[in-house]
This record gives structure tokens, C-alpha cells and sequence, in this order.
């Protein structure tokens, strides 16, 4: 680890991973991993509300796990940090890799 974080980024880091640990969060940061999603996209894709994406879209953005971006009448929400892009694109693959070897018989 690199180096000891103060407990105010301890209790920060433990907030993340509280939001992060939702399934319907986890699936819209997901929708916003690879490209930016609008609210109504991300609504359709996952079967929810809109409303309801949008009430996990503030807590996310809260969060600064998610990014808003508007262009015209439309915002797009994206992961815009390397950090948690790449913790989750790791993530994504370490499940990947373990159902491919439960698969495998493995």
C-alpha cells in the first residue's frame, strides 16, 4: 500500500465502496465504464426508471464516482477517473476469469 491515508479518506474510501456494493448503482457506474450514457439510456438498458437512475445518479456524482457532462438538452454521465475505471475494468475481469475457470472445470 502506499503509504497510510488520515481516517477522514478512510471513511471517504468506505462511502465509495458502501455505494459501489449496490447492485443498481454497480450496473449504471458499469453502463458509464466504457462511453458516456445519457439517464434515459441507461434507463432502458437496465429495465428502471429514469427517476430512479437519476436518484442514483446524484449519489454517485456525490461520490465524484461518476462525471456529468451536457451537451444540448442532454447530460452524459461517465467514470472520468482512471483510478476507478481501471479498479473496475480489473474487477470485471477477475469475475470474468473465475466463471471461465468454474466453466473449465477449473
Amino acid at each position: 500500500m502506499r503509504g497510510r491515508i488520515g481516517e477522514d479518506q478512510v471513511v471517504e474510501l468506505a462511502e465509495m465502496f458502501r455505494l459501489m456494493s449496490d447492485p443498481t448503482r454497480l450496473r449504471i457506474i458499469l453502463a458509464c465504464l466504457d462511453q458516456p450514457a445519457a439517464v434515459g439510456e441507461m434507463a432502458e438498458r437496465l429495465g428502471i426508471s429514469a427517476s430512479l437512475v437519476s436518484h442514483h445518479l446524484r449519489l454517485l456524482r456525490a461520490a465524484r464516482l461518476l462525471q456529468a457532462e451536457r451537451r444540448g438538452r442532454q447530460v452524459f454521465y461517465a467514470v472520468g477517473d482512471e483510478h476507478i475505471r481501471s479498479m473496475l475494468s480489473d474487477m470485471v475481469d477477475h469475475v470474468a476469469e473465475g466463471e471461465a475457470d468454474a466453466e473449465a472445470g477449473g
